[in-house]
């Protein structure tokens, strides 16, 4: 089996995260973090043991004493040690966390997935390190997200320049994200997606947003021209002529795909088995069943 292509570079992706750490841009993987707790709070169990992958400054942690998730002890695992700063803690590449098969409860991981190269080959690790009925909440930027820079900043290096390279990195369809789970062996598989629209007053305030999440460009495949301050210019001036909104401030889309998943026990439950149903459809729907012609 050939190994995955590699998307990103590692080097750089852990080069920015130690930059961003000390002012880190928080907002977003707040917002992600807070969702994780709810989900967990309408949960009627305990997790003795949880880790946090791409705990960055702690968003979850904090997400945790503010609400009722009922975790024990809770392991921050991050690329760079800059962005860990108390209680447990591990330096770890996320794509391959190091933890003993069927040691875990809880994995969750707000908004840091979606920079590993093979998805699945990482939940798959996910999935191992999980007890049975371990339970897995993935927070990923996907969908849509960015649309409106992806779109001007293209066009602006087309113009400029007389051609353009990627730029943003690929994210995670919506749709695929139970099937993934399934691939990579969870149960029960469920995937969801938020959308979050943050306006800003300028284009700039939002790569300056980005830089300070570590969010910005380290795809492998990346062009050999940096950007340069006539395509940025050129960038601002489109996204403001198509996407501002009455009172000047543009807009930004951010859409949070969560992936949720279990991992696989005898007691979960299970499908019905084909040919098991007790009524026929059509009597359950209360309408004539209309048989499909021969072709």
């Amino acid at each position: 089996m050939s190994a995955p292509p590699r998307l990103f570079d590692l080097s750089l992706r852990r080069l920015r995260l130690r930059r961003a750490a000390a002012g880190f841009e928080s907002f977003l993987k707040d917002r992600a973090a807070v969702d994780i707790v709810e989900r967990l709070a309408g949960i009627n169990r305990r997790f003795p043991i949880a880790v946090d992958l791409g705990a960055r400054t702690g968003s979850l942690r904090r997400a945790m004493k503010a609400g009722s998730a009922k975790v024990d002890w809770l392991v921050e695992s991050d690329l760079t040690a800059a962005m860990l700063a108390e209680g447990p803690r591990l330096v770890a590449d996320p794509a391959r966390p190091p933890f003993a098969d069927a040691s875990l409860n809880l994995v969750v991981s707000a908004l840091d997935l979606h920079w590993v190269d093979d998805l699945v080959g990482a939940l798959i690790q996910i999935r191992r390190g999980l007890k049975p009925d371990g339970l897995f909440i993935g927070a990923l930027i996907g969908g849509s997200s960015l649309t409106e820079l992806r779109q001007c900043l293209t066009e602006a290096e087309i113009a400029v320049r007389g051609g353009a390279g990627p730029r943003i990195s690929p994210l995670l369809d919506p749709f695929d994200g139970a099937a993934l789970l399934q691939r990579a062996g969870f149960a029960l598989p469920v995937a969801d997606v938020e959308t979050v629209t943050v306006r800003y007053s300028h284009p700039f305030r939002l790569l300056a947003d980005l830089r300070a999440m570590a969010e910005g460009s380290a795809l492998i495949d990346r062009p050999p021209l940096p950007l340069t301050r006539a395509i940025l210019d050129k960038m601002a001036a489109l996204y403001g002529e198509r996407f501002a909104e009455p009172d000047g401030r543009i807009p930004a889309r951010f859409d949070i795909v969560t992936l949720t998943g279990w991992a696989p026990h005898p007691d979960q439950q299970q499908p019905l088995a084909p040919g098991s149903a007790k009524m026929r459809l059509a009597d359950a729907l209360k309408t004539r069943e209309h048989p499909l012609k021969e072709h």
